[in-house]
């Protein structure tokens, strides 16, 4: 009800009293209590009418209550820098020697009071873990933002990386296309300003981790850049973004203090130029809420000097304790820098590219991935090599100059064929990417005469080949027996036009008469020139001891004789021992046929190897005077 109706409705309470009705009474009657049906009427007996109208609630003093002086600055300051909260303008007014200092509950009811915050619906926030660590350069958060925009209509990245301890940004580097390179890049500039931290978190992008590669996973540049200087690497679970928090936080803060409000950078020079001015103010003169309103650069401690000239403090003040000043030479050793700060001399950067002074045709080097065909392309139309397609997904490494290409994988070469580059393809690929190259891994492909492969001195070659579940080989598109205890192996045979010798685990297992003529030796797919000297043959003085897997028949052939198990014994490997006038054949320790020969002529034609040697070995006692011949 209004002022008037309510004045009326009081009136007639306070003369019922006046006329001498209980007060109790009355006051039930109207709704109201003794005491205030009491100050009614005292109320009306000094004011009258007016008195009983509704009074202001408002305290007559207020000692507490901040000063319009501090209340007006509080506006001030709010109206100036509209992102400033509560808790930053408390901290700003205390610096301004506001006293006492208004609390952060005090600001905020002065902005509500003066309409400097939109009323807005309170949400209940998601409650997270948080975390910090002990120390600066504990540990590095990295990641990958999007928004920096070109007069030309192109959008760059930024690769960002803060310290966890600090917030201080130690990454902010514009690139075109964010490759893994450009990122290891930018990875190894910071570190060797600011040295290298102890861990590194990221989220789970291609260009960090190659571990969900498929169909199998990989090592990155960024991986082995990490490996090879000591740091353990972190990664956040997938979809995940709260885990690098901080980092996530100076992308909200980049955008909505900086990139929203810029026009197009003329070139990446320029937007480079402009995000770092912008870093310096959020490093040294941007109070941090998280860090107790300090700046990131006053918590940040690198590893060893750093290579920026900040100069002095904004205030005008030189701080002696300045985190970014360069570090005296040690006093023992003049001229001469701490330990601490080798780290930055020795940070693993990825491979360089080939220079141009480089000499004309010299090897160079990169990584490949293996595609699912199993087809590695060494030079788009030039050069191509095939592996097997389990291989797909691997990253291998390829060793190419003028005369061979070597492929291997964790230090171990896979295949050597020769090469089909010319100089300008080792350039173009140095200009991909390519490393120059050490030493050949392996022994150099055979050499080439106006395209034709030419036999090395001495006319031999060498080929690796699997062996089949039948024991066979295939050389020049023909099958060649060499045992069935060496199925599913891989073994090195080295051909002079006159001989084939097969040798397995640094042992010569057999020698055949040559299946290929002298004049195409050279062009057998996989030759390549001898790499060890050939194994001298071995030389048994006691029984013979050959190893035979039974066919699916559940029969096995030694020395020109045909020996019959039954199908109970199919498949497995069994070993033969030749003695004088009989065949005994023992499967692990136990006997399972004896045989008498057929033929008593010496043996000349087994395959043997000296003892000691694994599958298809040969052992002599020293009671039996068999000998054999390879």
């Amino acid at each position: 009800m209004d002022q008037e109706t309510l004045a009326e409705y009081r009136y007639r309470a306070v003369c019922e009293v006046l006329g001498g009705s209980p007060i109790g009474e009355v006051a039930a009657r109207y709704g109201t209590s003794r005491q205030s049906l009491h100050t009614w009427r005292q109320r009306f007996q000094q004011e009258g009418m007016p008195g009983l109208a509704d009074r202001s609630r408002r305290p007559r003093t207020s000692p507490s209550r901040v000063i319009a002086e501090i209340e007006a600055l509080t506006c001030q300051l709010r109206r100036q820098h509209p992102r400033w909260g509560a808790r930053r303008i408390s901290h700003e007014l205390g610096r301004h020697g506001a006293d006492p200092t208004p609390s952060r509950a005090t600001v905020h009811r002065i902005l509500v009071r003066n309409g400097l915050i939109d009323p807005q619906a309170q949400q209940h926030k998601r409650k997270y873990k948080r975390w910090q660590r002990a120390e600066p350069m504990h540990l590095w958060q990295m990641d990958i933002v999007g928004g920096v925009p070109l007069a030309d209509g192109r959008s760059c990245k930024l690769v960002t990386g803060i310290d966890d301890h600090s917030r201080f940004v130690v990454i902010a580097a514009v690139v075109a296309v964010p490759s893994g390179r450009a990122i290891c890049a930018a990875f190894t500039e910071a570190m060797r300003r600011y040295g290298v931290p102890s861990e590194v978190l990221t989220d789970n992008g291609g260009q960090f981790t190659g571990r969900f590669i498929k169909p199998q996973p990989v090592e990155v540049m960024f991986e082995r850049i990490c490996r090879d200087n000591g740091i353990k690497q972190r990664l956040t679970k997938p979809s995940s973004p709260t885990t690098t928090g901080k980092v996530e936080r100076l992308h909200k803060t980049l955008r909505e203090e900086f990139l929203d409000h810029v026009a197009p950078f003329e070139s990446i020079a320029a937007a480079q130029a402009a995000i770092d001015g912008w870093v310096e103010s959020y490093n040294r003169q941007r109070l941090h809420q998280a860090l107790d309103m300090a700046t990131p650069a006053s918590l940040f401690r690198p590893n060893g000097p750093t290579r920026l000239d900040l100069g002095a403090d904004p205030g005008g003040v030189t701080d002696t304790d300045d985190p970014f000043q360069e570090v005296a030479p040690h006093p023992d050793t003049p001229g001469q820098l701490p330990a601490a700060s080798t780290l930055l001399v020795d940070v693993i950067e990825p491979p360089a590219l080939l220079t141009d002074g480089a000499v004309e045709g010299a090897a160079v080097e990169f990584q490949a991935r293996v595609p699912p065909s199993g087809q590695l392309t060494v030079c788009s139309g030039r050069q191509s090599i095939g592996l097997h397609e389990s291989m797909a997904g691997r990253l291998v490494t390829v060793w190419a100059d003028l005369r061979s290409v070597h492929v291997s994988l964790d230090g171990h070469v896979m295949r050597t064929v020769a090469s089909r580059l010319r100089p300008e393809d080792l350039r173009h690929l140095a200009m991909r990417g390519a490393r120059p190259a050490g030493l050949p891994p392996a022994k150099p492909a055979l050499r080439r005469r106006n395209g034709i492969p030419v036999l090395p001195e001495g006319g031999a070659v060498e080929i690796e080949r699997s062996v089949t579940k039948d024991g066979q080989v295939t050389i020049a598109g023909s099958p060649h027996l060499v045992g069935f205890a060496w199925a599913g192996r891989k073994v090195s045979l080295r051909l002079d036009g006159h001989l084939m010798h097969a040798i397995a685990d640094n042992a010569l297992i057999g020698t055949w008469p040559c299946p290929v003529s002298t004049d195409r030796l050279a062009g057998i797919h996989g030759a390549r020139t001898p790499s060890t000297p050939l194994p001298p043959p071995p030389l048994p003085a006691g029984s013979l001891r050959a190893q035979r897997k039974v066919h699916a028949t559940g029969r096995i052939m030694v020395g020109g004789q045909r020996i019959k198990f039954g199908p109970r014994h199919r498949g497995k490997v069994v070993t033969v021992v030749i003695e004088d006038t009989h065949l005994r054949v023992l499967h692990g320790d136990e006997e399972i046929a004896v045989r008498p020969r057929r033929d008593l002529t010496p043996i000349t034609r087994l395959h043997v190897t000296g003892a000691g040697v694994n599958p298809g070995s040969c052992q002599a006692s020293p009671d039996d005077k068999t000998s054999s011949k390879s």
